[in-house]
């Protein structure tokens, strides 16, 4: 170790400042390089704080303006659906009756059957007259044909009211 004198200027002394002047970075870039990463970081958290009032006001315009509107929508639906509902099971009733009343109608023709094969032969209307009565035969009175009464569509549809209130059927006749 070398002793030094403190009355003499140490050239030692003096080469450590230069020295650590002249590593020693310039304390203006320095700063300039910290005021760019805090504008920076600024510039992010104003892109966010507008990001989240974004969301805050979206978010405020949907529970004040859009979900009353979707809840009257649902209510509106499900309406609907109770509509749609009664129409099926109304045309599904209405299918039952179809089909009893094309059996009805088979079992008529079977018992009443003689007009409709006399207006097969001849054609309808037939070119060629009246057919010939010559064979006919007294035959046993069959019953009369009686309508049956199934429903009726006013009970349904009504015209009057705007809107029909499912109502039971009306079945007057055997299903």
């Amino acid at each position: 170790m070398l002793l030094v004198d403190a009355d003499r200027p140490e050239p030692m002394r003096s080469g450590a400042r230069e020295l650590a002047l002249v590593l020693t970075p310039e304390p203006g870039a320095e700063a300039k390089e910290v005021e760019e990463t805090i504008e920076g970081m600024l510039l992010r958290l104003e892109e966010f704080c507008s990001l989240a009032n974004m969301i805050r006001s979206d978010t405020s315009q949907i529970l004040e303006e859009n979900i009353p509107l979707l809840k009257a929508k649902v209510v509106e639906m499900r309406g609907i659906y109770a509509r749609v509902d009664r129409l099926e099971a109304f045309v599904k009733m209405v299918g039952h009756h179809v089909s009893f009343l094309e059996d009805h109608v088979l079992r008529a023709e079977r018992r009443h059957g003689a007009f409709s094969q006399a207006l097969r032969r001849w054609g309808w209307p037939g070119s060629r007259g009246l057919p010939s009565f010559r064979n006919n035969l007294p035959r046993p009175a069959s019953p009369p044909f009686e309508l049956p009464a199934l429903y009726r569509t006013e009970d349904y549809f009504p015209v009057d009211a705007g809107e029909a209130a499912p109502q039971a059927p009306r079945c007057r006749g055997r299903l």
